[in-house]
């Protein structure tokens, strides 16, 4: 049987798929429900095989397999868009959510048919749901997509096919399948719109911050691979290896990143990148604000780690120490969403590929700082970093961006979106940077009761929400471009839900939670 906490989760997201399709029901619902049918049953196989340890991989153990909440994330977020663009009248856009849709719920599939097919006995129920989900699902998409359309669908597929086998092998324990297929499906996604677009240059065509995203993301990610393989055949902690590391890393920056960034956009990226962060007084004074913040972060974790006694090597920072990050975190990321949000994004793209080129330097034990890096970030390690990558401070930054990155600026007239709609670039912040934080605080000093199962609070809960709203109040107060249109009792709803789901639910509450409140606000 599956165990209360997971049942409420399930619950909790099967709500929030039937209030987003409620508003916008139409074929694609009732593939979103039979999808939410469907990973119900597979993830309850999938957590069966990570008890007996049956799984192909190594994934996290400290968590159930999170495959339905993890399956519902693409596919709404492609809906909402295609929604949001075809009220706007973008058709490109409107197309473009639509493959979106398509390709999150083949990629569930697939994960889903891969626990049926190793689980022993075969699960006759869970086969027939997963048969009759796939057939709704591909007989929607037959009426939907175009033939280029269903061919990038199962190009992206294809990538995370493979992408899933290399990264899950070379990384054990530290994904969740849920978890898995949100950053590797995200991962496929950004590769194949890359390919796609730079074999498709048009001069003039596309936002240069957009393609800086996709070469940034899908950069780092193949240094990690090259350095991978790499390292199996030397050994990476010596002073001739983190030389060939860092000479190696300049020659695939300026050799492949900026030549293919430069084709994308068609001027010279580093100058385009100094014209663009200081083009104006405000943005300068943003970039010196933001290192104030980056340096008080360096800061806590010098001093943190500078109160670690000789006795005590095992103590952990605690869990209000660690919420300090996200205090600040907050105080980043609200000027930049009031006063410059184009920055803001590619500030944001350049913290992550820093936050990456870090954990590598440290993974690899690359000198001159490897060890150091490996020191100072033990103390800060939880039960969720349980493989040899430190993955928690890089979901945080991700919760708080990921809203930004995705909101369709395209399909909002003026830079934003109506009613609720207009929170979307501030679902990272209310999530995690204010309820997450809030949840997590006053439920550790001051929770007495616990929610049925777990760990958490009511009252952690409770005061999440509370903060929650009064953080949109301040909102509306500081932004002008924001306008809710009455839309208060869906914001409240919304965020209600989605602080119950943090209660409950197992999986990297920084990168699943802000998620499933933009989908909720685009509703």
């Amino acid at each position: 049987m599956l165990n209360k906490p997971v049942l409420v989760e399930s619950l909790i997201v099967f709500i929030i798929v039937l209030f987003v399709h409620a508003v916008v029901w139409d074929r694609y619902s009732w593939c979103a429900v039979a999808l939410t049918i469907q990973a119900f049953y597979a993830q309850f196989k999938w957590d069966r095989l990570l008890q007996l340890g049956g799984a192909v991989f190594q994934f996290r153990t400290t968590a159930n397999s999170g495959l339905l909440p993890a399956s519902m994330v693409i596919p709404l977020l492609g809906i909402m868009m295609k929604e949001r663009c075809k009220s706007a009248g973008i058709v490109y856009f409107e197309r473009f959510g639509i493959v979106v849709a398509s390709t999150g719920m083949l990629v569930a599939l697939f994960l889903s048919v891969i626990a049926v097919g190793i689980t022993k006995p075969v699960p006759t129920n869970t086969c027939i749901l997963t048969g009759v989900a796939g057939s709704i699902i591909i007989y929607t998409m037959k009426h939907s997509l175009t033939v280029s359309e269903v061919i990038e669908v199962l190009e992206v597929l294809l990538i995370f096919v493979y992408l899933s086998m290399i990264l899950l092998y070379l990384l054990p324990r530290c994904f969740t399948p849920g978890e898995a297929l949100l950053v590797l499906g995200g991962i496929s996604f950004v590769l194949n719109q890359l390919i796609k677009r730079s074999l498709n240059v048009i001069e003039g065509r596309g936002d240069p911050i957009d393609f800086f995203l996709l070469v940034a993301v899908v950069g780092v990610v193949l240094l990690g691979l090259f350095f991978t393989v790499l390292f199996i055949f030397m050994d990476s902690g010596t002073w001739i290896s983190s030389m060939f590391f860092h000479m190696m890393t300049a020659v695939l920056g300026l050799g492949v990143i900026m030549p293919w960034l430069y084709r994308l956009i068609q001027r010279n990226p580093l100058f385009w990148l100094l014209q663009f962060l200081f083009q104006t007084q405000t943005r300068v004074y943003l970039l010196v604000y933001w290192t104030f913040l980056a340096a008080s972060a360096c800061g806590i974790v010098f001093y943190q780690n500078a109160k670690r006694s000789s006795e005590s090597k095992k103590h952990q920072a605690s869990t209000i120490t660690r919420k300090y990050f996200h205090f600040i975190v907050v105080a980043t990321y609200v000027p930049g969403l009031i006063y410059d949000r184009q920055l803001l994004y590619v500030a944001a793209v350049l913290c992550l590929a820093v936050f990456i080129f870090l954990e590598y330097i440290r993974y690899f034990r690359i000198k001159p700082f490897g060890q150091t890096l490996r020191h100072l970030l033990s103390l800060f390690l939880d039960e969720r970093d349980s493989g040899p990558l430190i993955l928690t401070h890089i979901y945080l930054l991700l919760g708080m961006s990921l809203p930004v990155w995705l909101f369709p600026r395209s399909c909002a007239p003026k830079g934003t979106l109506s009613g609720a709609g207009a929170l979307v670039p501030y679902s990272g912040v209310l999530a995690v940077g204010v309820g997450d934080t809030i949840a997590s605080v006053f439920g550790s000093t001051m929770g007495e009761i616990k929610w049925p199962g777990t760990k958490k609070t009511f009252e952690g809960t409770m005061t999440a929400i509370f903060a929650q709203i009064i953080a949109v109040a301040l909102i509306l107060i500081f932004d002008s471009s924001v306008n809710l249109n009455s839309s208060y009792a869906w914001i409240l709803a919304s965020v209600s839900l989605v602080s119950l789901l943090e209660a409950y639910t197992t999986q990297i509450d920084n990168l699943l939670l802000p998620l499933y409140l933009q989908i909720m606000f685009m509703a």
